[in-house]
Parts: C-alpha cells; structure tokens; sequence
C-alpha cells in the first residue's frame, strides 16, 4: 500500500471511530516522547482537524530525547491550529512515588510505573476534556512481541498504528514530514535512567523481528518466539475464574 493512502485510511478511521461512538468525543489526548510512533500519531490526529491535546511528560528524562519531543511538539503547534501543547513535569510526583515504595524497590517495576504514572495523567486530561486516549504502539510492538507497559503505553482507547509496522510507521513518519532527528533516533521506551535502547532490551532491531514475523524460516524465528512467549499475558484476554451455572 502507498504511505499516502494509509495516512488517509488512519486519520479517516480515527475521524469515524470518534463519528459513531456512543458518546460525544470532543478531543483526542495522546503524550508525546520524542519517538517516531508518537510523532505520526500525534500528527494524524492533528490532520483529523479535531480538537487535539498533545502531552509532554518528561520522568527523569535522558536531555537529548526530551528535546527531541520538544522540538516534535512545537512544530505541531506551529503547524495546526487545533493542536494544544502541554508540558506535565511528573518528576515530583514519581520522586514521591519512589519514596513511598523504598521498601518493593526493583528497577523494572520502577520503569514501568512512569509509563503507568503517565497513563494515569492521559485519561486525566481526557476525562476533563470529553476525549479519549490514543495509543502510540505499532504491530510489532503490541501484537508481536509484547513490547509495552501493561496497564502503562498499553493502557488506551484507540490504537491508530497498531497494524502498522516499525517500518511502515517510519515510511508514515517521513511522508508526513515528521523531523529526519526523530526518524533516525535509536528507537527507546524512554522508561530508564542508563538511556537503554529497545534494541538493548529485546536483543533484535525491528526490522530483524519483523522478519522474523512475517517468516517461520527465519534464523531469528526462535528468538522471536522466546520474546513473544514471555509476554503473552500482556496481549491475552486476562483469566477469568469461570462457572457453568
């Protein structure tokens, strides 16, 4: 499919899905990280012409991906007129957070709590403005190996790119003119002190895990697999204790 007509199909789908709800949608939330996902999706929404509310949510963040969602959210604004840009400094509130739970310190849950911290602020700002949350994950990330925040980045009302591939997102990315510092970036969950990569965590690039996708024969299937596995409680249904009566 051409990059134009799929830029058209998800800023016309989000368009209908906020036409048909049950309720009056009158703005679309999404935060903002510097990253390629969140850069196409906050500018599809903007091409909505809907009223849309533009998040940026830094937790002790590394300076160079702060900028860069800085400098993403300022073209937006400078680029539509229904965009509103906010700038949420949770780091007093994660600070706290932290202090509180001394006692269960573990990094990783800890890195999982800012994006959960963040999705908590979203549908704050959603719930004061009649809108809803946009998800920022792409297919492989959501569908293929698991790569998000249960409850945290997962945690949304719409999912615009999620049947879009990491390439087909930066292919998006650069027809939508989205900065060429954002395009190229490392691609990061922005969720650790070490500024790791997603690379680092997953031990494969996504082009890599796209492959490996797409291709049972690949030499990376397996691996691909191990991560999947791994995660699979984020993508099934959650267990639910059943009766027949």
């Amino acid at each position: 499919m051409e990059v134009k007509k799929r830029a058209e199909i998800i800023e016309k789908w989000i368009d209908d899905y906020c036409e048909s709800a049950p309720f009056k949608i009158e703005s679309l939330i999404i935060g903002i990280s510097g990253g390629i996902d969140s850069s196409v999706v906050s500018t599809l929404c903007a091409l909505t012409g809907r009223r849309t509310i533009v998040l940026n949510m830094p937790i002790k963040q590394i300076k160079n991906q702060h900028d860069l969602s800085i400098t993403h959210g300022n073209w937006l604004s400078k680029k539509f007129k229904n965009i509103e840009l906010n700038l949420l400094n949770l780091e007093n509130l994660f600070n706290e957070f932290e202090k509180s739970l001394t006692k269960f310190n573990n990094e990783h849950a800890f890195a999982n709590s800012r994006a959960r911290l963040r999705m908590t602020s979203l549908y704050q700002v959603a719930a004061a403005n009649a809108g809803i949350v946009v998800g920022t994950g792409n297919k492989v990330e959501d569908f293929g190996v698991g790569f998000y925040t249960k409850y945290g980045d997962g945690g949304v009302d719409i999912s615009p790119i999620a049947d879009c591939t990491k390439t087909q997102v930066w292919e998006l990315g650069r027809y939508l003119g989205i900065d060429n510092k954002i395009i190229d970036a490392e691609p990061t969950d922005g969720l650790w002190n070490d500024a790791r990569t997603d690379v680092d965590q997953l031990g494969m690039s996504y082009q890599d895990l796209e492959n490996a996708m797409n291709n049972k024969n690949d030499p990376n299937y397996k691996k691909y697999l191990e991560i999947r596995k791994k995660n699979l409680h984020k993508m099934n249904p959650i267990p639910v204790c059943k009766f027949n009566d």
